[in-house]
């Protein structure tokens, strides 16, 4: 018997600004669910690859283009999608929304940021995606430094120790964890001084990139 199966891929795109964590919704111009809330995403043609697939839908729809985005979990429940069968293979990735200048396109009526914590009535799965997309950025950087893009090249230690609990959604241990990120090395102590308000002034940080490379590919041993 022939298969009647369509393929989609749907990209989460979280944002790291000031301490607050967002994620690009678009609203649907066309049924189902039209004028709904929805995660960006499409189906993929005959000729592209899913990653191709996922990078084009992204930019058509929010105007959003990123190099790297991290396959997530594929989701095949037969009556997710009310017109056919359809099975997405959902990503995620993690900007900074102030780099790039979103715009509704084809299918997208509308495009928007919105803080994870207040978010719309999702269309089809698309709640479950994204609660699975926060599960696993939350789990990633537990055992992974990553990040260090959505900070100025030049930080104060503050500044990462903030990320990390915005990230995480929960305090962490901050003498524990300077101690862990000095130690793996990927951080270059400045000669330059940072102050704010009438604190003292702390040394600015700058995040190693070649010897991040080189320990990710030794394998890197992190927890938070």
């Amino acid at each position: 018997m022939q298969q009647a199966i369509k393929l989609s891929v749907d990209a989460v795109v979280f944002g790291y600004e000031e301490g607050t964590i967002s994620v690009v919704l678009i609203k649907r111009k066309y049924e189902p669910f039209k004028g709904q809330w929805a995660i960006p995403g499409g189906f993929v043609l005959d000729n592209e690859s899913l990653e191709q697939a996922v990078a084009r839908e992204l930019s058509e729809e929010t105007g959003i283009k990123i190099n790297y985005l991290e396959q997530l979990y594929t989701f095949g429940e037969p009556k997710r999608d009310p017109r056919s069968r359809v099975v997405s293979v959902a990503y995620f990735g993690l900007i900074k929304p102030s780099a790039f200048k979103i715009f509704a396109s084809t299918d997208a009526e509308e495009v928007q940021w919105f803080n994870i914590e207040t978010l719309p009535e999702l269309s089809f799965d698309h709640a479950e995606i994204l609660k699975m997309a926060i599960a696993r950025l939350q789990a990633k950087i537990t055992y992974e430094p990553i990040g260090f893009e959505l900070l100025d090249v030049k930080f104060p230690f503050s500044d990462l120790e903030k990320l990390y609990t915005t990230l995480l959604g929960r305090p962490i241990d901050r003498r524990n964890f300077r101690k862990k990120i000095l130690n793996l090395n990927v951080l270059d102590e400045l000669d330059e001084k940072y102050s704010k308000g009438s604190g003292r002034p702390a040394n600015l940080f700058k995040f190693n990139n070649k010897r991040y490379f080189i320990l990710k590919k030794e394998g890197i041993i992190f927890d938070i």
